[in-house]
């Protein structure tokens, strides 16, 4: 339901992060809930420095904190192991 895309930069601290959540997602209302939701994982994360661009599927909505906040991690462990192969 998410996916990510990561840019490492060492000079970009904290991490930027953009998120990528198109009308196909719902309403307004259910966009800007999505949005907030994951803010406030992020928000509880260690992510690395550098830029971040979330994206969400018209499924993300159907799914609970709790499945988003792993899936958020899932994404955030895979970025960090990319920037550990690319050194």
């Amino acid at each position: 339901p998410l996916w990510c895309s990561f840019v490492p930069d060492p000079d970009v601290v904290p991490p930027q992060l953009a998120f990528a959540i198109g009308r196909a997602v719902g309403s307004a209302v259910d966009r800007n809930r999505l949005r907030r939701r994951l803010r406030a994982i992020l928000g509880t994360c260690e992510l690395p420095a550098g830029l971040w661009l979330i994206g969400a599927t018209p499924r993300a909505n159907e799914h609970s904190f709790a499945q988003l906040e792993g899936t958020v991690r899932e994404l955030v462990i895979a970025a960090q192991r990319r920037v550990e192969t690319m050194s």
